[in-house]
């Protein structure tokens, strides 16, 4: 307990967090005046299941009606056959076996080279999500940033800071609390800290560990903001992010229903929008006004770094997500109709079945005891 005290002491050291002169003592509610509060921040758990559980029911109900009325099916996917062998080297050793385990594998299952390649790629995609977990997702996402940013520009349309970002700091750290303030920081909370907890089962992409890292750092940054009264800053911070994040997950949407105008016509605007709140507003206007103009009011202090660092992780991020837009943009070159996330984990085809089956028919069935994989129910739509 000794430890854990001295621990708590040292971080909420005044010193870490405050400029000279300043401490928590300047938040205390006086005279009708009401101040944000680290204690607060507890409000964001319950806040974050109910998103979890508003969550299952917007994927059971409305996003299966969006997806039905938008069109979105499902193609069939041609199953691997039982195999307890491949299943158990499936899960145990390798979902990608090398040249010398597939030959091993043919001596025990019977199976020649091209069928256990066909078995495993039919078996990788079975743990790939389908199209409509993926469209689900993708409505459930568009659907908070979209009254999230709604809700954030109601909020700060009034503000001063908002057209001069150096009234974010006019006062500080005795900035009075606003109802909307309030609201718009614990929801935006709990949002992430409910991505944080489904990351799990949602859909795996390939900046997967990337996102994790942005999530952990955003739940930093809406939490330390808050506790040191960095709120004019934190909620333009939130609003330039939902600005743009809606439209990304719009253009999903109208991918996976197969509404390529749509999709495309939209992720044009997510990228203008995208390159101008991340590249420009952020690093110029928003990040310009943490870092530089702070130092000519407080000397800089650890609260000082820790936050604008926080704001540099996000800010790289940012960089890496543009060049994967960028890419993406390659796709409106003649001859591309679609734009698909970089991020996703692509299917694999079996374009390959039909030359497979007609040399597996010309070689007959392996004599070993063991018959052949029954391919002859699905063609190519994996």
């Amino acid at each position: 307990m000794t430890m854990l005290s001295r621990l708590s002491e040292w971080f909420w050291n005044e010193r870490l967090w405050f400029p000279e002169g300043l401490g928590w003592a300047d938040l205390e509610d006086r005279d009708g005046l009401t101040y944000a509060k680290a204690s607060d921040l507890w409000v964001s758990l319950p806040i974050a299941l109910a998103f979890l559980i508003i969550r299952q029911i917007f994927e059971r109900t409305v996003a299966i009606q969006l997806a039905a009325a938008l069109g979105v099916k499902e193609k069939v996917r041609p199953q691997a056959a039982h195999n307890p062998t491949l299943e158990s080297y499936f899960r145990i050793t390798s979902k990608n076996p090398k040249q010398g385990e597939i030959e091993s594998l043919g001596k025990k299952t019977g199976y020649s080279e091209s069928q256990i390649h066909r078995w495993f790629r039919r078996r990788r995609n079975e743990e790939r999500p389908n199209k409509l977990k993926k469209f689900k997702e993708a409505s459930w996402r568009f659907t908070f940033y979209l009254l999230a940013f709604i809700a954030g520009l109601a909020a700060l349309i009034d503000k001063p800071w908002l057209y001069k970002m150096k009234e974010m700091w006019a006062g500080f750290p005795m900035l009075t609390l606003l109802p909307s303030q309030y609201w718009y920081y614990m929801i935006e909370l709990g949002f992430y800290m409910s991505l944080l907890f489904s990351v799990a089962s949602d859909v795996k992409r390939k900046d997967f560990k990337e996102q994790i890292v942005h999530h952990v750092a955003t739940i930093l940054l809406i939490s330390f903001s808050w506790c040191v009264n960095y709120i004019r800053a934190g909620t333009l911070i939130m609003l330039v992010h939902d600005a743009s994040d809606y439209l990304l997950e719009s253009a999903k949407m109208f991918n996976y229903a197969g509404w390529r105008k749509a999709c495309n016509y939209i992720f044009i605007v997510f990228a203008v929008i995208f390159i101008i709140t991340r590249l420009v507003i952020f690093p110029f206007w928003i990040l310009h006004c943490t870092w530089v103009y702070p130092v000519t009011v407080y000397p800089p202090f650890f609260g000082y770094y820790f936050f604008n660092g926080l704001l540099f992780v996000l800010q790289c991020l940012h960089i890496f997500w543009a060049v994967l837009i960028l890419r993406m943009a390659i796709k409106f070159l003649p001859g591309n109709n679609i734009v698909e996330d970089e991020r996703s984990d692509r299917e694999e085809t079996d374009t390959e079945d039909d030359e497979e089956e007609q040399e597996d028919r010309k070689n007959g069935p392996v004599q070993n005891g063991h018959s052949p994989l029954n391919n002859n129910h699905h063609r190519k739509t994996e």
